[in-house]
Parts: C-alpha cells; sequence; structure tokens
C-alpha cells in the first residue's frame, strides 16, 4: 500500500517542521504553534544494540510520547530530526511516521509537513467497539481456561496498580493497565489478541492519558480491574464479559468531558449513523 510518507515531498516535511509556520487556511492543521516546540528527548527509549528493529523502536516511542500528550496536536515533526535525535539513517524514522500514520495519530500534508493530528472522537468510538468485541470474547474463553498461577500474576499487578495510584504515578498506573489486558489475552494463548487491538485503540489511548486521573479516577478503574478478576476467579463466563464491556465503556463516559476541557486536542464529532455503544 502507498503511503502518503513514500511520495517525494519530503521537502514540505521538512521546511514545515524547521520552524516555519504554514499560513492557517493553507493546511495548517490547528494546534500548530509558533515558534516551534521542541521535540521531547526520547534517545533512552531507542537502543541501538537492541536486536529489536530500530524503526520498531522509534514507532513505539513516538507513539507513547503522543500518547502521553509529550506532543500535542498540531507538532511538526520531520525525518531529519528524529533521525538527527536517534542517531540513526532517515529510513527507520520513515517507516516509523508511516506506522503512525496507519495508526491515525499523524498526517502528512504536502508540501506542508507531517503533524501531529487531533483526536477523533468518532475514531475513538469505533476502536472501543472493536476493542470490545475482542476482548469480552478474551475475558469468556479467559474465565473457562485461567490457572491459579495466572489469577496470581492478576492479583499481583492488581496490587501494583493500587501502589501506582497512592503515588498518583499515572504513568505506571497505565504500564500495569497495559500488562493487565495482556495478561488476560496471553491466559488463554492468544497474544495475538491484543497485539491485533494496539494500532486499533490508538485513539482510546491517547483519551485515557488525557482523562486521568480527574475524569476518570485510579481507584475507579482499579475496582473495575478487579470485578473482572473476581469473575475470571469464579470461573463465570458470563460475569467475566460483562464485567470487561462495563470497564471498557468507561471511555464512553469521559470522552465528552474531556473534549470539553482539551478543546485544541479533538477534531469536530461526526457522530455514527448507528450508535456503536448500544
Amino acid at each position: 500500500m502507498k503511503s502518503a510518507l513514500s511520495s517525494k515531498p519530503s521537502d514540505g516535511i521538512e521546511s514545515a517542521a524547521s520552524g516555519g509556520a504554514v499560513v492557517r487556511g493553507r493546511g495548517r492543521p490547528a494546534g500548530v504553534t509558533s515558534p516551534k516546540t521542541p521535540l521531547p528527548d526520547l534517545t533512552e527509549k531507542v537502543s541501538l544494540d537492541s536486536h529489536e528493529p530500530i524503526g520498531k523502536q522509534i514507532f513505539r516511542a513516538l507513539r507513547q510520547a503522543i500518547f502521553a500528550g509529550e506532543m500535542a496536536p498540531g507538532t511538526p515533526l520531520s525525518e531529519k530530526e528524529v533521525s538527527d535525535m536517534f542517531h540513526v539513517s532517515r529510513q527507520p524514522v520513515r517507516e516509523a511516521f508511516i506506522k503512525l500514520v496507519e495508526a491515525g495519530v499523524l498526517q502528512v500534508l504536502p508540501q506542508r509537513g507531517t503533524f501531529v493530528k487531533k483526536i477523533s472522537p468518532r475514531q475513538v468510538r469505533e476502536g472501543r467497539f472493536i476493542r470490545e468485541a475482542i476482548e469480552t470474547a478474551v475475558a469468556r474463553k479467559a474465565a473457562v481456561a485461567i490457572t491459579d498461577a495466572q489469577l496470581d500474576e492478576l492479583a499481583a499487578n492488581l496490587r501494583e496498580q493500587k501502589a501506582a495510584s497512592k503515588l498518583n504515578d499515572t504513568a505506571a498506573f497505565l504500564a500495569l493497565d497495559e500488562q493487565f489486558h495482556f495478561l488476560i489475552a496471553q491466559s488463554i494463548d492468544c497474544v495475538a489478541a491484543w497485539n491485533t487491538i494496539q494500532d486499533i485503540k490508538a485513539q482510546m489511548d491517547r483519551v485515557r492519558y488525557l482523562s486521568l486521573p480527574e475524569v476518570s479516577p485510579l481507584d475507579l478503574l482499579i475496582r473495575q480491574h478487579a470485578r473482572i478478576v473476581s469473575a475470571l476467579k469464579a470461573h463465570d463466563p458470563a460475569l467475566a464479559e460483562e464485567a470487561m464491556r462495563a470497564h471498557l465503556r468507561e471511555i464512553l463516559i469521559s470522552l465528552h468531558p474531556i473534549a470539553e476541557r482539551n478543546p485544541d486536542w479533538f477534531e469536530a464529532d461526526e457522530p455514527e449513523r448507528v450508535p456503536l455503544a448500544t
């Protein structure tokens, strides 16, 4: 599949990212600021000695920085600036950019540049709908197949979540939240289910960072996680499915107030013809 990033207009990418503001009305994404805000230092997120492909590491580092709000919507990115940061050639950076465009968190404006996209409320709801379909099915299977050792891992994860909550460490909490859902998929030997929804839930993850802890208190999310674990421990598929569904629908409650609090971070809403939460 040909991506906009594979075409030639890297000249436009570099000029927009090197400080020249793109005039509004000619395609400037809302949120682009002038002078340009420096990119966060992500060098510690990438290891040239790792066996993991460098492009994949750069993709993950940039995606996490976008999710965490370290790069606001409208932030320009250039291949040169990112490749200089990591001391690599432009090719792995280009590969990372292509994946970020496909994940819906970057946009390419030909002859203007590459920018962090605003959050699409509709894509948040669509991602949640697909994630719910997959993870409720995983929860049902896990309620039948999960072992005592795997339940112990989930219990330990919950304890760490509570510790992160007491410290108000949202970054640690969200990492543990990711691990929590991964462990449930792993319990049925279907990590592919978790891997499948990584890009699908990209817009959800950006909202999650904005929602903590004011709109979605950590203690509330921990109680929802605990309810899932209780259902798995009871080996009750219907209860596990219901608990997972209720947990994943929490974002529908927080989406509107988060968008109201952060209007510059969100695109105009486009309601679905068929509501996806019913």
